[in-house]
């Protein structure tokens, strides 16, 4: 039995169809990465992994029970950092550990938020506020309070697509690192073929909408850990890169179509601006008379 199961599950918002008969199957510990172009229900599809959302038909399942609501066997790392500005780092991952272990002692509290704020390499920054913090540390704020309530999978929802290069670099190595010691369910969502690449056991294509759905999974043979410098250089991963590319661009050119229509122009010429103004209607292309002059 899969450990995340979702069947022909369908969304639509306003009547427009936004997924349609999205089947997958997730194994437990794997590492699964879904890639696809922006607005084509990447996110919809994460709110109903995470509960936040209903679907209109179709099941979801974690380990053969029904979701039908949040929870915290379900962690959602967002885009957006969601931290409260008026708490510490400290603070914000206290927050939810709490809600979530309401029987822990304060010094084991303490101990546990201390230990997911190492993890993220934050320590020294632990007594600092959101505003007091870089676009990096506040995304490894987000992870850390999503590892400490320890959910039984971890949703990655595009976290790193607003950072810049270098940032994102170092986090995708710390989630990676993470990852690989904890060995969590994690299912990515993402719009960089080579971030799915060297994080992911597994990458899904996500088809165009209105109505998309998950193409064939195509499976991430290279070895862990993985180096990006030598990936550049590995030809397998040249070709599992220019594999996912092909098949994305492959679904934007099945939109492309092409229609020949009859233009129609207006039956009027344009004015000579430069002739003396006469109280005239405007010449028309139907009144134009051809005419032979012979020179003598």
């Amino acid at each position: 039995m899969s450990f995340l199961e979702l069947k022909n599950v369908s969304k639509s918002y306003g009547g427009t169809p936004v997924l349609r008969d999205v089947n997958l199957s997730i194994a437990e510990g794997e590492f699964v990465a879904i890639v696809g172009y922006s607005g084509q229900g990447k996110t919809t599809l994460m709110s109903l992994i995470a509960g936040l959302t209903k679907p209109d038909s179709g099941s979801l399942t974690l380990s053969g029970q029904p979701i039908t609501g949040p929870g915290p066997d379900r962690g959602l790392v967002f885009q957006n950092y969601s931290l409260l500005p008026w708490l510490t780092v400290a603070e914000n991952i206290e927050l939810a550990v709490k809600a979530v272990f309401p029987d822990q002692t304060p010094a084991e509290c303490t101990a546990h938020v201390d230990k997911y704020i190492a993890m993220v390499k934050l320590s020294h920054a632990k007594d600092r506020r959101p505003s007091q913090l870089s676009g990096g540390m506040r995304q490894r704020v987000s992870v850390a309070r999503t590892l400490a309530i320890n959910p039984r999978i971890l949703l990655l929802d595009e976290p790193l697509s607003a950072l810049d290069a270098l940032t994102r670099a170092n986090l995708q190595d710390e989630i990676s690192s993470i990852w690989q010691s904890d060995r969590k369910t994690v299912v990515l969502i993402t719009n960089s073929v080579d971030e799915a690449l060297l994080l992911a056991d597994r990458v899904i294509p996500l088809t165009l909408g209105p109505g998309a759905t998950l193409a064939a999974s195509i499976p991430i043979d290279l070895p862990r850990p993985r180096d990006r410098k030598a990936l550049n250089h590995d030809p397998q991963f040249k070709r599992l890169r220019a594999q996912i590319t092909e098949q994305l661009l492959g679904f934007g050119a099945s939109r492309t179509s092409s229609t020949t229509r009859k233009l129609v122009l207006p039956d009027i010429m344009p004015e000579n601006l430069d002739a003396p103004r006469v109280n005239r209607p405007p010449r028309r292309l139907s009144e134009e008379k051809q005419e032979t002059v012979v020179s003598l």
